[in-house]
């Protein structure tokens, strides 16, 4: 699984979790403390000079955590209501995806394919 954070400049923060890997509230905390580190790497300014962050993320039950609702009282972002099971759960996914296509554009991957999967080399 891919998880992403971007806004409007690009992508911010990311990381590729294992196969078996599974979101928590505990590994999304830490992705959140990894992404509050990222931001003030690659958008100081606009992390010091907005009152806040506003982080717009789905509604899942692990976003709504009280351990991921505390940690994020702490970084003192302010989150935006997301309605649930939205057809355009995010309308900026569309940006993403064309920046890292065109990102990509010059990658070249090689795959095996097995019989339980594909496997990226």
């Amino acid at each position: 699984m891919l998880c992403v954070w971007w806004d409007q400049q690009g992508v911010v923060y990311y990381e590729l979790l294992n196969p078996s890997e599974t979101i928590t509230g505990t590994l999304y905390q830490t992705q959140l403390m990894r992404l509050s580190r990222a931001l003030k790497e690659k958008r100081l300014q606009c992390y010091f000079r907005h009152e806040k962050i506003i982080l717009l993320h789905d509604n899942a039950r692990l976003d709504i955590a009280v351990l991921v609702k505390n940690y994020l009282k702490t970084l003192d972002w302010e989150v935006l209501p997301h309605p649930p099971y939205s057809p355009d759960s995010a309308p900026s996914g569309y940006h993403l995806f064309r920046s890292m296509a065109h990102a990509l554009s010059e990658q070249q991957f090689t795959y095996e394919y097995t019989k339980i999967g594909l496997i990226h080399e």
